[in-house]
């Protein structure tokens, strides 16, 4: 892989992505790649705004929030659109933590139950290998 540029089968690879998605990055305007004949290539700036759309994308941001994200990132953003960042930014992370308090409750509830699964299992181990076990 070269440095500087990547081919559309080096990107895809590089952010583990389908080519479908990156084609659709494409068509919507979130990536804009060289062309060299029926060729893609990818600069720096290509990979550096797929770096903030996947990161946006693991924040759990929608594409149109990555969008304006990028907005921010190619024109340095101005005051404004660095306070409607920050506001979308507030807003997903009480969203992501309040996924996070019903993850950490399902993963007690499945704790809890697989305790109690294992206790049962151990006692009919036990009241197997009794006395009274028929054989």
């Amino acid at each position: 892989m070269s440095e500087t540029r990547l081919s559309f089968k080096e990107m895809c690879a590089k952010f583990d992505v389908t080519p479908r998605t990156l084609r659709y990055y494409e068509y919507i305007e979130l990536l804009s790649p060289e062309r060299e004949g029926r060729s893609r290539f990818y600069g720096p700036r290509e990979i550096a705004r797929m770096e903030l759309v996947m990161r946006g994308r693991r924040f759990g941001f929608s594409l149109e929030e990555c969008r304006q994200w990028l907005m921010i990132y190619d024109h340095e953003g101005t005051r404004a659109q660095m306070r409607v960042f920050l506001d979308m930014a507030d807003r997903q992370l009480i969203a992501l933590a309040e996924q996070k308090e019903q993850l950490d409750a399902a993963m007690r509830e499945l704790s809890d139950l697989r305790k109690e699964t294992a206790e049962t299992l151990n006692d009919g181990a036990e009241a197997a290998s009794g006395p009274f076990q028929s054989g």
